[in-house]
């Protein structure tokens, strides 16, 4: 994963108190290096006491903004996210890797659909990129956005988003819902079932909806899912980006206590090396001071997907795959642990 740039920051905007979205400056002769599709995300590189930390981002701004855009929301003891909201500076430089990942809307100026969105705090953030290519890529399309928070002060984008709904009032519809405040125009409450047949049976019921795109805490989005499954919305439809995992946790055996020979192919060079079955395998590349690409450790971004030419190996949670990606070998390296005494795998062939 070698192919990070060292990045200025144009623009900082404190987005709410607790949020802040930075704007990179992209040089000319890296424009098509970060060139991107609506969803994706890139993954920030840098160090804190002396550790090197990733962390993925997703994109908020359009295509045809030609910026670079990502929001962060400060975590309570999080690491990057309170060094953005309380220490970077404009003119800063930070090391970021080229957009990735498969949450994507492909705008199309001859589409004429009606895409919905459900996205709670900062799952907005990739919806937001969708959003205005929508508008801006596509005339004849519309877009419904269910966006949940707990507050309007809390609500990331809250301006923003207005004043689109003013700018297209005939092609993007808003509905707010807060989990502690009582504003008026909006729902008072969390996105939950009823929510999403209130969309699909009432307010939206005329709305022929091609595609749903989810983006938040896995219980919003498994709730959702369910619930838009029931009401017959074939699963090719939805679309989900996780933030945050509650995957229940695979037990690795305790027969996992082995060595495997691991052969690793990335970025067209093979490395060799013995590995504890313990151990993920992407805690055992790094240990070999190989640049396998990761970002968020914790199963919920894409970017340490590999796939298993010889071997077997299992994963501790996967909220990411699906049961055809894994028959065809794919894994997320963050969470496998090797079964076999010896396996391949592949960061490029994915």
């Amino acid at each position: 994963m070698s192919d990070f740039h060292k990045l200025s920051i144009q623009k900082l905007t404190k987005e709410t108190p607790n949020a802040v979205s930075i704007t990179f400056d992209v040089p000319k002769d890296l424009t098509e290096a970060y060139t991107f599709i609506p969803g994706q995300y890139i993954t920030i590189k840098t160090t804190v006491a002396e550790k090197e930390i990733r962390r993925a981002y997703s994109i908020c701004s359009s295509p045809k903004s030609q910026k670079l855009q990502v929001a962060v929301k400060q975590i309570v003891g999080g690491n990057f996210s309170v060094i953005a909201n309380t220490s970077l500076k404009e003119q800063d430089s930070l090391e970021i890797h080229p957009p990735e990942g498969t949450f994507l809307l492909t705008p199309n100026p001859s589409n004429s659909n009606t895409y919905a969105a459900f996205a709670a705090g900062s799952g907005i953030t990739p919806i937001m990129s969708m959003i205005k290519a929508v508008l801006e890529e596509e005339p004849n399309s519309k877009f419904i956005l269910v966006y949940g928070n707990q507050t309007p002060e809390e609500t990331i984008f809250l301006n923003e988003l207005k004043s689109l709904q003013t700018e297209y009032p005939e092609r993007l519809f808003i509905e707010w819902f807060y989990s502690r405040s009582q504003e008026e125009g909006a729902r008072f409450g969390r996105i939950e079932k009823s929510t999403v047949n209130f969309v699909l049976k009432n307010k939206y019921k005329d709305a022929p909806i091609k595609s749903f795109y989810l983006c938040g805490p896995e219980d919003m989005i498994d709730t959702v899912t369910f619930t838009l499954i029931e009401n017959d919305i074939e699963k090719e439809a939805i679309h989900y980006e996780l933030f945050t995992s509650s995957a229940d946790q695979t037990e690795i055996e305790e027969s996992l206590d082995g060595k495997t020979d691991v052969t690793i192919l990335v970025d067209d060079e093979e490395f060799n090396f013995v590995m504890d079955q313990k151990k993920t395998l992407l805690d055992a590349a790094l240990d070999q001071d190989i640049d396998a690409p990761y970002s968020c450790q914790g199963g919920v971004c894409s970017s340490c997907i590999c796939k298993i030419t010889e071997g077997t190996a299992v994963m501790e949670k996967n909220s990411i795959l699906t049961d055809g990606e894994i028959e065809e070998g794919l894994v997320l390296a963050c969470q496998a642990h090797p079964t076999t005494s010896t396996i391949k795998i592949d960061f490029d062939d994915v």
